[in-house]
């Protein structure tokens, strides 16, 4: 009798392999860009590494810039970093309007 109330219970029981068919499909499609960007990134810091001792770190310099102007411009900065670029917003040009950052501060958008 306790197999028979059991039996339910196991037949529930997901395997790994059905985890991983539910996992959605753009999901599998960033993991595949992370990791074909980590291999490109790996290859050119190589690659500058061979050129000047000091290329590579120059190059992440100006990428790390890039993206700080970018998420100011934008306002398109993950949620924790929100305080620290409100500090510095009003120093540089903004492509989004008050109306607009105001929206998406209600919304939760900008993450």
């Amino acid at each position: 009798m306790q197999s028979l109330l059991a039996l339910p219970f196991a037949a529930a029981q997901a395997t790994p392999w059905e985890h991983l068919q539910r996992v959605p499909k753009q999901t599998w499609i960033n993991i595949a860009i992370c990791v074909l960007t980590v291999i490109v990134i790996v290859k050119v810091w190589k690659v500058l590494k061979g050129m000047n001792d000091f290329l590579p770190y120059i190059a992440a310099f100006v990428a790390s810039v890039l993206i700080c102007f970018y998420w100011i411009y934008e306002r398109a900065e993950p949620r924790f970093l929100t305080p620290v670029v409100e500090k510095i917003a009003p120093f540089f040009p903004s492509g989004v309007s008050p109306q607009q950052l105001q929206e998406r501060r209600r919304s939760g958008g900008g993450d």
